[in-house]
């Protein structure tokens, strides 16, 4: 159930998905709340789930406090995407606001998680977090997408972290900050070097066991790193969303 507070909003979103013992994906769990309303869509696949997380109302804005909750069964296979960008707004609340991001994958599971950007726009404030926990022999594709600010303007302050572990040992674990009142140097030649859209893409392949990619440049600003586990990060700064969509697609495309 929403609940709005002069606080803000708190709201959840939660995805379940199992195999339907029939070669496809059942979601015996779709449940979206306010802001986060869900739409199961069709797959491109027969044995896949798909899923679009749709905003139904604008934020979120300071005090808000959102979590979407997927998780993906033994065999199943989940794809959750968004209909638009997310943009953090100020809002009339006092304090910033959170959007928290729950994924579990079980073994011979699948999970895509592949939302639109997240835009920090000028004046708010966002902690994101998001801690993904995988099975041994699970299989993963995370993108996340950051722009600071929209066109013409000055970035909120976002705070963003990732953490990834597998078999219960961390595999990846990241906090970046940036704009305003974040540690000094976030805009400097060692970290986005003025560019105003990072982002990253991990995917996790049990295959990566026997032959992880090699770590190599994907173009002046990006980079594939192999893990320390069966798989590998992808890394991009661009000048704007679309060239950043267009990198992270691009190394997608080389790991087949």
């Amino acid at each position: 159930m929403t609940t709005a507070t002069t606080g803000g909003v708190r709201a959840t979103a939660r995805i379940s998905a199992r195999a339907d013992g029939r070669g496809g994906t059942a979601l015996p769990v779709l449940e979206g709340e306010g802001p986060l309303a869900l739409r199961r869509t069709r797959a491109a696949a027969g044995d896949e789930a798909r899923v679009m997380l749709v905003g139904a109302m604008s934020g979120p804005l300071g005090g808000d406090h959102f979590t979407v909750a997927a998780e993906a069964g033994a065999g199943a296979r989940l794809h959750v995407g968004s209909a638009a960008a997310t943009i953090a707004l100020p809002g009339q609340a006092k304090g910033g606001a959170r959007y928290d991001v729950r994924l579990e994958v079980a073994a011979g599971g699948e999970l895509r998680w592949l939302p639109e950007q997240l835009i920090s726009a000028a004046g708010s404030e966002l902690y994101v977090t998001s801690r993904i926990e995988l099975a041994p022999g699970a299989r993963l594709v995370f993108r996340e997408e950051q722009v600071l600010g929209r066109a013409g303007e000055e970035p909120g302050r976002l705070t963003s972290r990732l953490t990834v572990r597998l078999g219960g040992r961390p595999l990846y674990d990241q906090e970046v900050a940036c704009g305003p009142g974040a540690p000094g140097g976030w805009d400097g030649p060692a970290v986005l070097a003025g560019h105003r859209a990072l982002g990253q893409v991990i995917v996790v392949r049990p295959e990566f066991e026997e032959r992880v990619p090699e770590a190599r440049l994907l173009g002046e600003c990006a980079a594939l790193t192999p893990l320390a586990g069966p798989a590998v990060l992808v890394t991009a700064l661009a000048g704007d969303a679309l060239r950043l969509r267009r990198l992270l697609d691009e190394a997608l495309a080389t790991l087949g």
